[in-house]
This record gives C-alpha cells, sequence and structure tokens, in this order.
C-alpha cells in the first residue's frame, strides 16, 4: 500500500470509529513543560522530548527554538498535514505542498511597554502547492480541510484557558 492509500484508509477508519461510537474521539492531551535552566524548559509527551528557549538576547541559554516558533509549526504542520489528508481523501495528487506562516507582533507588549497586546497583531499563512489538479479542486479541498482544522480553530476562535495552581508540590486536597 503506498503511503496516499494509507492515509486515505487510516482516515476513513478513524471516521467510522468514532461515528460509531463518539467517545472514541474524545479524550485530553497532557504535554508536560518544565523549566530546567533559567528560561530553558524541556517539554515531553509520551516518547518525544523536545526544548524551548530564548536567545541569549532574551535571557535564554539558545538550547531550542523559542515557544512562537513551535505554535507556528503546530498552526502550519496541522494546515499542510490536513490538505495532504483531504487530498488523499478525495483523490487529488499533491506533488509538493508548502505552507509559510507569517505573525505580525510587536515586542512592546510583551515587555509591558505602552497599551500593546502581547500576541500577534495578525497571523497569515501563504500555501504553496504545487498539483495536476483544477484550481477549483484544490481551493474546494484546502477550504474543507481548513474548516476542520483542529489549528485553524484554535488560532480563529476563543478558547476557554484555565489556570491550577499547586504550590510547594502540594497537590489540591
Amino acid at each position: 500500500m503506498d503511503q496516499i492509500e494509507k492515509i486515505k484508509s487510516t482516515l476513513e477508519r478513524q471516521k467510522k470509529t468514532v461515528e460509531l461510537r463518539s467517545g472514541m474521539g474524545k479524550g485530553t492531551a497532557i504535554t508536560k513543560v518544565k523549566a530546567t535552566d533559567g528560561l530553558t524548559c524541556e517539554i515531553t509527551e509520551g516518547p518525544w522530548t523536545l526544548f524551548a528557549d530564548m536567545t541569549p538576547k532574551w535571557g535564554g541559554n539558545d538550547k531550542g527554538p523559542n515557544p512562537g516558533f513551535f505554535g507556528r509549526g503546530a498552526l502550519g504542520s496541522c494546515i499542510a498535514m490536513g490538505y495532504v489528508r483531504w487530498a488523499a481523501t478525495m483523490g487529488i495528487q499533491i506533488d509538493e505542498i508548502e505552507v509559510e506562516i507569517h505573525a505580525d507582533y510587536d515586542t512592546r507588549g510583551e515587555l509591558g511597554v505602552g497599551d500593546v497586546s502581547p500576541g500577534y497583531s495578525k497571523i497569515t499563512y501563504v500555501v504553496n502547492v504545487t498539483s495536476p489538479a483544477p484550481e477549483k479542486e484544490l481551493l474546494n479541498m484546502m477550504d474543507y480541510a481548513d474548516k476542520l482544522s483542529s489549528y485553524v480553530d484554535h488560532f480563529t476562535r476563543s478558547i476557554k484557558l484555565e489556570r491550577v495552581v499547586n504550590l510547594n508540590n502540594k497537590k489540591d486536597e
């Protein structure tokens, strides 16, 4: 079985599973982040370990990319994977796909200077596609994939963010 057929059959199997048993699609992802050396953070989930840090210019140790890299990378890779998945499911040939994330920011917000938001003011994603498929077919597939993209959804709607604090390593009793 080639990669495209594998993607298509896996997606169809997953869809059928959650159609029959909706509870199978629900869960909680837990990623642990531990500050290890100043601003250096060790990020773990399952078998994966990554490091985030800041450059020395920002007081870091430069032992990994900054958190923005991971956020932009999560958005871009989710979009690219979504296009590949839905193109495979719809029988659309994609020779190459690349997504660029352009995130506009103003550092004054993170530094508490003025009345400036610390987050991005605008995010644009530029999609470069090489495919023999008709333009309309590609655009329809991308619209559908964007509609079902978890990270497009995360970045375009407000999500409840809740903080739980355990002081001195004492769990809430």
